[in-house]
């Protein structure tokens, strides 16, 4: 046997597998043959949606399930001993494995990662290769473990037997949360971006150090009760009997598989916690507040917990000064986790000051590039006062006939102190059109208002736009704010991919964090955004990947410059550090006081009966007097300019048309005119190039709707990539009868080919040579599938009629 003949394959199965398991690698238990640790990134393309090529290596080494150490990459025998360093390299990287292979099958180079080795690549022979007792001892002392802190490393993560699996980063985040509690580190800050598990990685963090007795009791916080309620029967619910929920307020909670269940209460009705509970869950807004008896927390000890878990730690518990981040002072002896997408870091609060720098960050352009998450369009929607501004005439006057002041209004004014109708109901008309021009008008949509009363105007305009679906269901459209009980009763079945209605709502900023929403498709920004952090909430509320929909991507439809975010470099880079206080010095600096982010004109939380709201307000707990509005009419609204951007595959904020796109796709399949004419005369069945380009990511549907789907494939080819003027199919069926090249067949023939003609006139069908073409209508009308075909002196006969038919076709190039 020459191993140089041997696939890449064949030399895993032959050399590499056997001598890791003489080393004393288990293959069922050990080893990830041939995994891919990526989905490959979603390439949007108008409707186009495609996905790139996974990451996948050859070999994944694990210590113990989810604990990975090593990865390996093969070559064949043709290549040499390490060609495959570099690509193992970048995997262990992302896999955060310290130990890197290659091996074409007649041994290994061995890369440490950890510098710890004499020579940071060593060359192995076949039976060299370490034992993972080995691999695992060198990687203990790098990291420097303890017995005790070995044995939590080493604890198992959760296995429901589903088959569920933790994804890579999860993976990451997890261990690496794990390693620092073990070696003592008590505030450890995790950045994932929204829509990559969060709160499934901190179930497994949680489980583990619970399993492994360093966190005997524990304390999960989060800001609104969905998270609590939908985490304690889903992520969380193998914690059964030992878990409890700081509420009075009993609850049925539907689970993900659909089956419901009661959620455990460690609150009695006289608000007297039951302390023999090991698991708690539950809001800050339940567990204290600006009075002394809303302080609940002070019911336990300050040792009592072990372990607090901080769901998006962004936001209240970030303020130095908030009264959220008493709760953590107060329980300051436990291990603290922050868990964020959008670490807060301005001039005036700093969560990474409190929990220091990220142990792990995973971020929105990460998630988008492996495929985890959904990319996104961006559609920029210029309205003209919103670019002009407005100033009113000398001595106009309201709606309620005061005269208006005369000054320059602009897109910060709009809706806020300055409400045009006209402009409302031109933002409503947009986003119909968007939602019928999609083909779905029942796409789940959130459209994003500056308060409550404009997301009551932004409602009743879309009524206005959508009256018959609306006649169909009330519940097509409506507001969800936090004053709006009925709006906030429907935001289960909105987030639900399982229910239809709401399809659009309208809110403030109720929808802007925590809200799972798997199936929006669209999320149309009519106000502006200041804040990076929420501005990158907002964009999680549509990053969800849902298969089940054929949900691969979102649209933002932004009216007021919003996505200018996308400019800032710090859109998707890692936390950076503003302010650094000295030994001593305050979180927040003294000279102004920070900003409270939990302050929110609109109202919009989520606290239940019994519950407070701290809203952090102006000094004495007064809210700041509100401007009156000036409401005008009759001054109309029109749309200047509108561009389409998208995410290219470098992940890059580009704007070109599905247009351009293909053009410069097809042309670097096929070099010239005559160069596709040979290759699509070539063919016999034209299917098969079609089927070549979608394979590559380039199916023309969406090229074909956008220009007209009266054009054969052959027409859109030549007409998009060498500029050839295009023929209809009935115009190049119409040339075919002219010819006359049935005229030799007998009359039952004559008539199969004239069927056939017509049916690729009317539908474009391609292969016209399978037989069961006949069985279609009107074409069985003729005779049984057999019958036509002995009309042509059998199959041969046929199928040479039918070449000779899509020959003629194909006779003139367009």
């Amino acid at each position: 046997m020459d191993k140089r003949e041997l696939s890449e394959r064949d030399i895993c199965t032959k050399y590499i597998t056997p001598a890791l398991e003489r080393a004393g690698w288990d293959r069922m238990l050990q080893m990830l043959e041939e995994h891919s640790f990526t989905q490959g990134r979603i390439i949007v393309r108008g409707k186009m949606v495609s996905r790139g090529k996974a990451k996948r290596a050859d070999y994944i080494l694990q210590y113990k399930k989810n604990i990975p150490i090593a990865v390996i990459e093969a070559k064949d025998n043709k290549h040499s001993l390490g060609d495959g360093m570099q690509q193992a390299l970048n995997y262990a990287e992302t896999l955060d494995v310290p130990f890197v292979f290659t091996s074409n099958g007649d041994g290994f180079v061995f890369h440490d990662r950890t510098g710890t080795s004499p020579q940071r690549e060593t060359t192995l022979s076949l039976d060299e290769f370490p034992s993972p007792e080995e691999l695992w001892a060198r990687y203990r002392t790098w990291k420097g473990f303890s017995r005790e802190a070995e044995s939590t490393v080493l604890q198992d993560f959760h296995d429901d037997g589903s088959g569920k699996a933790p994804r890579y980063y999860q993976i990451n985040a997890v261990n690496k949360a794990i390693e620092a509690i073990a070696q003592g580190r008590d505030r450890i800050l995790l950045v994932m971006a929204t829509g990559t598990g969060k709160t499934y990685t901190a179930f497994q963090i949680i489980w583990r150090l619970w399993k492994a007795g360093r966190a005997k009791r524990v304390l999960f916080l989060a800001d609104r009760n969905v998270l609590v309620d939908q985490t304690m029967v889903n992520d969380f619910r193998p914690f059964g009997g030992a878990m409890a929920k700081l509420s009075t307020n009993a609850k049925t909670i539907e689970r993900d598989d659909g089956s419901k269940e009661d959620l455990t209460l460690a609150f009695d009705k006289k608000r007297r916690i039951d302390s023999a509970y090991e698991v708690y869950l539950g809001l800050y807004q339940a567990i204290t507040g600006p009075n002394e008896q809303d302080k609940i927390f002070r019911e336990f000890s300050p040792d009592f917990f072990d372990l607090i878990v901080i769901d998006e730690c962004h936001r209240g518990s970030a303020a130095e000064d908030s009264a959220w981040r008493e709760i953590l002072e107060y329980f300051s002896g436990a291990t603290q986790i922050g868990m964020t997408a959008t670490p807060k870091e301005t001039k005036y609060v700093s969560n990474t000051a409190y929990f220091g720098d990220p142990i792990y960050t995973y971020s929105l352009k990460q998630g988008i590039s492996d495929g985890f998450l959904a990319p996104y369009k961006v559609v920029k929607v210029h309205i003209d006062h919103d670019v002009e501004g407005y100033r009113p005439q000398r001595g106009q006057l309201d709606r309620e006939g005061q005269e208006i002041e005369d000054r320059l209004y602009n897109r910060k004014d709009f809706d806020r102190e300055l409400v045009i109708d006209d402009r409302t109901s031109l933002v409503a008309q947009k986003v119909t059109a968007f939602l019928r021009e999609s083909r779905d008008p029942y796409q789940k949509a959130i459209v994003f208002c500056v308060d409550q009363e404009h997301a009551a105007r932004m409602r009743q305009a879309l009524i206005n736009e959508n009256e018959d679906l609306v006649a169909q269901n009330s519940r097509y459209i409506m507001r969800i704010t936090g004053g709006d009980a009925e709006g906030k009763a429907q935001l289960d079945n909105f987030i639900d991919p399982e229910s239809t209605y709401p399809v659009i709502v309208t809110t403030s900023r109720l929808l802007s964090t925590g809200v799972d929403a798997q199936t929006c498709r669209l999320i149309a920004l009519d106000r502006e955004v200041g804040s990076m952090t929420e501005f990158k909430q907002i964009v999680g509320r549509g990053t969800r990947v849902h298969a089940d929909t054929e949900k691969y991507y979102f649209t933002l439809l932004d009216f007021r410059g919003a996505t200018a975010h996308f400019a800032d470099p710090d859109f998707d880079g890692d936390p950076v550090q503003i302010y650094a206080p000295g030994a001593g010095d305050p979180v927040a600096p003294p000279d102004e006081p920070p900003k409270n982010e939990f302050r929110d004109d609109a109202g919009d939380y989520d606290a239940g009966e019994g519950e407070t709201v701290v809203s952090g307000g102006s000094e004495g707990g007064q809210k700041p007097e509100k401007r009156r509005k000036i409401y005008i009419d009759g001054v109309g609204a029109s749309i200047i300019a509108e561009r389409v951007e998208y995410l290219d595959e470098q992940g890059k904020l580009v704007t070109e048309s599905l247009r351009d796109f293909t053009k410069r796709s097809l042309r670097k399949r096929f070099t010239s005119l005559d160069d596709f004419l040979r290759r699509w005369s070539a063919a016999e069945r034209k299917q098969a190039v079609l089927d070549e380009l979608a394979a590559e990511g380039l199916p023309l549907d969406p090229i074909l709707q956008e220009l007209g789907s009266e054009l054969d494939p052959f027409d859109l080819i030549c007409h998009i990539a060498f500029d050839a003027r295009p023929l209809t199919r009935k115009e190049r069926a119409e040339q075919v009868k002219k010819r006359d090249i049935f005229s030799r067949h007998g009359d039952t023939a004559r008539k199969v080919l004239e069927a056939l003609l017509a049916k690729y006139a009317d539908e474009g069908v391609l292969n016209l040579d399978d037989p069961r073409v006949l069985s279609i209508p009107p074409i069985n009308h003729l005779g049984t599938p057999m019958q036509l075909v002995k009309a042509f002196g059998g199959r041969p006969g046929f199928e040479k009629a039918v070449h000779e038919l899509q020959d003629a076709l194909y006779e003139q190039a367009a």
